[in-house]
Order: structure tokens, then sequence, then C-alpha cells
């Protein structure tokens, strides 16, 4: 009688971890007319998604394009996207030398997984970044919205105050809003887990405030943990999927990287300065011949020089999140690997991301460029805030009806449960693109008219 697979791991084993089953669709199965994968379906889906287009409108770091283009939600998503599935493939390659016996099976589709995943990590955050994740939670930590703890669940108002965006693009992809068929997008199970990064629930979110599901999604993330066999750490929620390390190293890559070579495009940091931050994940010989490259295909925009030098930086930190995650592979599937893949690459190559992190605190996110986006954002969300949960509220008012007409019908704004009026409110305005909670704000305050 052969031994069973990976009987030296405790913990959670691959031939479980990755499955093809569709959420909503456990028993019944849709009749295919092509040749695609489960898990190409899951990406094509959140391509040609509405949520995943107005990640177009959504700021990133820097105010929306003028007259220089950098990045919003949406090139980031694709950004990460294209590392993330190369980061999926070279693991896959790795480990399948590792153990034979996962070639063949649905292991090999691991980056178009993490692909797919990237693609959705970042569609629940709301309009203006950060900025707009913290309006909502002010709302009712410190401002207007404070009264209404007392008439709201604990683990409701657990949630609201601690309003994730990473809770927000699971529900997103799970929740069976009002007229969507199928419940929504009918992910596979496996593509589900691995936007997962905070794989608990609010009220274990700690100092940090980060959680994975809000407590109308609990169930259905209880459910697919169950049937992956992701490790339960009891009082602490889960063990993070596998796949989840691979999506926040292309997430930790791209926004950091590509974060510098914006800030450059914009001045805010000079050309040596950016050249010195991209180089230094290499060493002297690394760096010389990357310079001589450079000359000898005769480069000389800087812009250009900045190109050639962060697609090296994104492939150096690319191989060494890859060889961390194989080296490391038995602590990852056990849930004892403590921190995220860049914690753990090699010294030369961490200290070069944490000066870029550094860098990145004093002369990108503290600019007045993107102060003044946040300043501006945090008003018009926590305008948008106060009015539309007061009139969730007190809907049978006047002014709480002209607003909530305003409301697509999938929002249960509606509904006789105060929560999920509230909560219907919050789904409404995570949607939101900028422009138009800029638009909204402004009919609301009545700065601007329709023009017919």
């Amino acid at each position: 009688m052969s031994e069973p697979l990976f009987t030296h791991f405790s913990g959670m084993n691959w031939q479980q971890l990755i499955s093809n089953k569709r959420l909503g669709q456990e028993i019944k199965h849709a009749e295919r007319h092509d040749d695609r994968s489960e898990f190409r379906r899951d990406y094509d889906r959140l391509i040609f998604s509405a949520p995943f287009r107005r990640l177009q409108n959504k700021t990133q770091v820097f105010p929306l394009p003028g007259s220089i283009f950098v990045h919003n939600r949406l090139t980031h998503s694709l950004e990460v996207s294209s590392v993330g599935r190369s980061l999926g493939d070279d693991v896959a390659q790795l480990l399948m030398k590792k153990h034979p016996e996962l070639a063949g099976t649905l292991f090999e589709e691991i980056g178009t997984i993490v692909s797919a995943a990237c693609l959705a990590h970042d569609m629940g955050n709301p309009p203006f970044g950060h900025s707009g994740e913290k309006a909502i939670q002010a709302y009712f930590t410190e401002g207007p919205g404070l009264y209404l703890k007392e008439q709201l669940s604990p683990r409701f108002w657990d949630d609201i105050t601690h309003f994730e965006g990473n809770a927000n693009a699971f529900r997103l992809l799970t929740h069976r809003f009002k007229g969507r068929r199928d419940g929504g997008f009918v992910m596979t199970y496996s593509t589900l887990a691995s936007i997962v990064k905070y794989p608990r629930i609010s009220s274990q979110a700690g100092t940090k405030g980060k959680f994975g599901f809000f407590l109308s999604e609990e169930g259905i993330y209880r459910q697919i943990a169950g049937e992956l066999g992701i490790v339960s750490m009891q009082e602490d929620g889960y063990a993070r999927y596998p796949l989840v390390y691979l999506v926040e190293a292309a997430d930790d890559i791209c926004y950091e990287i590509m974060d510098i070579e914006d800030a450059h495009k914009l001045k805010l940091i000079s050309f040596d300065e950016t050249e010195d931050l991209l180089l230094g994940f290499f060493d002297d010989a690394t760096r010389q011949h990357i310079r001589q490259r450079v000359v000898d295909e005769g480069v000389t925009d800087e812009n250009e020089k900045v190109v050639y030098m962060r697609a090296c930086a994104i492939g150096k930190l690319e191989n060494e999140c890859v060889k961390t995650f194989v080296e490391c592979e038995e602590e990852i599937l056990n849930g004892t690997f403590q921190g995220s893949l860049i914690d753990h690459i090699a010294p030369l190559q961490r200290e070069a991301y944490l000066r870029c992190t550094k860098v990145s605190k004093q002369k990108i996110y503290n600019s007045k460029i993107v102060l003044d986006v946040e300043l501006s954002g945090y008003k018009i969300m926590e305008t948008l805030m106060q009015d539309l949960v007061e009139a969730a509220v007190h809907p049978t008012k006047f002014h709480s009806q002209q607003l909530i007409r305003r409301f697509s019908s999938q929002y249960d704004i509606q509904s006789d449960n105060l929560e999920t009026r509230i909560m219907a409110v919050i789904d409404y305005i995570s949607g939101m693109t900028d422009v138009y909670a800029l638009d909204i704000y402004q009919k609301i305050n009545g700065i601007s008219l329709p023009v017919l």
C-alpha cells in the first residue's frame, strides 16, 4: 500500500488546497463551450466585470492622471496580476520538481489562480484609497454615527468601525446582492481563498484593524476553509491560504517599486535618488552591468532608464520571493510561517526594499500632492457617509427618500433591518469611483446642477 501524500506535513496539503469547485455551483455544473480552465474563467470574469473597470477611476496613491500618467487602481491591479502569474508559475515549476506527484494535477495552474486573485485584490477598496477607508471607520468611531452603537449588534459594530477593503473585496465576490444571478461572481474556492489576506473576523483584528470577512460572509469563508483544508488557528482565525503569500508579494513588489517610478515622473525624487534606490537590490557587479546595458542600448531618456531599472528590480524581487516560498513551504503549509515573503528575502534585497519604503513615506505619501487628495477625499467620503447613513436610519423623511432613490436596486436599502440598510450604504459608497463620489457630493451640497 502506498504512503499518503505529504505525510511529513501536519497542516495543509496541495492536493486538497487546489480546487476548481465554484461557490454557488457545488451541485450544478454549467455547460462549457470552450477549453478554458475554471481558473482562467475566474480571470476572465473579473477582467470583464464592472467593479474591475471602475478601478480605472480610483486613486492608487497620486491624483488621477492629468498631464503626467501615473498609476490608478486598475493599472496597479493589472501589473500585480502579471507579477502574480510569474510568481505562481515559477513556484509551481520548482515544487513539481520537489513533489513529482503534483505534475498533471490542478496544482500546475497556481499561476492562473494567483493572477486572477491579484486582479480582485483591490476591488473592495472605496474611493480615495486609505483615506476613504478611514472616513468610513471614523464616521462611526468619532463622528456623527457614534450614537448608533447602542442600536447595532456588537459584531456588526466591529465590522463597520474596522471597515477593511480586503474584507469588502471578499464580500463583493461572494455576497448575494439583489438582482444578481447565482449570487454574483461564482468564483472557484481556490481563487476566493487567495484574496483573503487576513483570515479572521473583525473582533480578532487587533491593533492593526485588519480582518478578512464581514459577519455576513463568515459562513462562506468557513465553508471554503473546510473544503480546502485550511488550518484553523482557534482564537486567531485561520492560517493563511498558501497562495495568499504570492498575491501579497506581487502587491508588495508592485506598489513599492511602481510608486518610486511615479514619484520620479512627478519630480518628487531626483533621477540619481531613483537610480540609487532601484539599483540597491543588486551587488556592485550587477549594478555596473545594468548601467552598461543601458549605455549599450543607447537609452538616454531618464524616464526610459528608470523603466529598465524598475523592470530589473521587480525581476529580482520576484526571484527572491519564489525562493523564499519554496524554502519555507513546510512552514507555510503548517500555518507557522510569520510575516510576508518580503520579510524573509535575502538581506541585500530586504534592506533595499526598506530603503524604498522609507523614501516613500518621507517624500511620496507625505507630499503635498498626495495629502491634498487625502484631505479632499476624506471630506467627500465623510459627507456621503453622514447624509446617506442618516437617510438609512430615518428612511421616511422626505430628503431621505430623495437620497434613497439614487441607490441601485442591487443594494437592499429598503430592508426592514437597520444593519442591512447601513451595510447597503457602505456597499453603495465603497463601490463608487472617485469621480462619481465627487459628483454625488457636489449634488448633495447643491454645488452643481445636472446639465441637460
